[in-house]
């Protein structure tokens, strides 16, 4: 008989690493809440054709596609098969795909109930998407996002919302992060003034890299694009930009003298830093300009946050789109967002010891069970403890002692309590703290005082 798997790049969570997840799930939502933003969701499934051409090529192949269901080869022929074009193929079996993101299901969300939307529209999504990436460290096919949209606004009040919900979130989880943002537009100044406009997307998709493979490589996989030696030597002084924040915004300024767009991105930065600046956060905000993300749909303002003291990439990410609902037939929709990595918080927080301890277990206090005259004793005790939100349970069997002694030991239950004969008669509880060994007899009161000390 097989023995049972799961698919490559999926998990299961047991109830220990639940509680560290929600620990993550909750401090983010509680944080969204407190800025104003209402929770939706869509279906893990979307329409191949929302999906499609919305990721660019690399995103396309990556997309996970469901089978038609019954008989889903009736509407493919014998040619559509041995003339391998998978594509063609692909798309007479399956209709739909599994959401490879949060954004574009939110886009189609908008346009399709933007009657009863009120703007700006304020909107967070905490779910899980799937990508047909090789897996790897720090990479997984399932994994959930912990998206923050604001559409219907152009205001970059609306970017320094989302820096301030960066800067909570991570400071409540007890994370240093640097902050780093960058701006589309510089980005399309700074290929405008090299003379390679038609190349955005080649360039920043190399650029990005510059951290991970450093600048000769860059420059040859620039080369490589069809880029000119001229653009490219033109390149070098902006990639080498140093000093602080504020120099190299003013030296950025005096290179892309000549971009009317490039100028616009370096307005919309000083404005963010300045801002910044003045609500004096706990994590920093800095420039980076390799900051491209491969996404091809942001237009003004990249953030990426990086965690200071842990070796990971990056864990939270968003910027601005000015037309995503065009893609649907809505234009002129501006939107800003972020997306928390979930997975990647989790491997962060663990590497660096940092949750919680009090999350591993769920119930606080086990009744051992004696036999059917202590039960009918127990059972009301029990629905008065849960009423006072003690998580509480009764064993189900009169099983030996010991056997029940070690179930509450296994699941790190704290406390255990007993009521026989002597108890009943008394109307008090055997009361026994699994960490100390010490028992005592106490009243149904004072458990609960002891519990929720505790």
């Amino acid at each position: 008989m097989q023995k049972p798997s799961i698919p490559k790049g999926t998990r299961d969570f047991s109830p220990e690493e639940m509680a560290k997840r929600n620990y993550i799930f909750d401090t983010i939502k509680e944080v969204y809440r407190i800025y104003g933003f209402s929770q939706i969701e869509t279906p893990a499934m979307e329409n191949l054709s929302t999906l499609m051409g919305k990721y660019g090529e690399e995103g396309d192949k990556l997309l996970f596609k469901i089978l038609n269901s019954g008989d889903f080869l009736k509407d493919v022929n014998h040619d559509d098969i041995t003339e391998g074009s998978s594509v063609k193929t692909a798309n007479k079996i399956s209709e739909k795909g599994l959401r490879y993101d949060l954004t574009v299901p939110f886009a189609r969300y908008v346009v399709m109930h933007r009657n009863e939307i009120t703007f700006p529209f304020k909107r967070f999504q905490i779910q899980p998407v799937w990508r047909a990436d090789r897996p790897q460290r720090g990479r997984y096919r399932e994994f959930f996002q912990c998206d923050a949209d604001i559409v219907g606004s152009d205001s970059l009040l609306n970017e320094i919302e989302l820096i301030l919900i960066i800067d909570e979130v991570f400071s409540r989880l007890g994370i240093n992060v640097s902050i780093r943002i960058n701006n589309r537009k510089i980005l399309s100044g700074i290929a405008e003034i090299i003379g390679e406009s038609e190349k955005i997307t080649e360039f920043t998709v190399a650029i990005d890299k510059l951290e991970k493979i450093g600048l000769e490589s860059v420059n040859k996989e620039l080369a490589a694009s069809g880029f000119t030696e001229e653009s490219i030597n033109k390149l070098q002084p902006i990639l080498k930009l140093s000093g602080s924040t504020k120099e190299k915004t003013a030296q950025l300024t005096e290179i892309l003298a000549e971009s009317e767009i490039g100028l616009k991105g370096v307005a919309e930065m000083d404005y963010l830093l300045d801002k910044s600046k003045a609500i004096s956060l706990k994590n920093e905000v800095v420039l980076d300009l390799t900051l491209a993300r491969g996404l091809n749909y942001y237009t003004g303002t990249i953030i990426e946050v990086k965690a200071l003291d842990a070796e990971m990439g990056s864990i939270t990410g968003g910027g601005r789109y000015d037309n995503l609902t065009g893609i649907f037939g809505m234009p002129g929709v501006s939107g800003v967002g972020i997306s928390f990595g979930a997975d990647r918080i989790y491997d962060v927080l663990t590497q660096l010891n940092l949750f919680p301890e009090n999350l591993t277990h769920s119930t606080e206090l086990m009744f051992v069970n004696f036999g059917e005259k202590e039960e009918n004793y127990i059972l009301p005790l029990i629905t008065s403890l849960r009423g006072s939100g003690i998580r509480s349970e009764l064993y189900p069997d009169a099983a030996k002692m010991k056997k029940q002694l070690t179930y509450a030991n296994n699941n790190n239950i704290p406390f255990v309590a007993m009521v026989g004969e002597n108890e009943m008669k008394n109307n008090t509880i055997s009361l026994k703290n699994m960490k100390t060994g010490e028992q005592k007899s106490v009243s149904l009161q004072e458990i609960k005082d002891i519990i929720k000390g505790h």
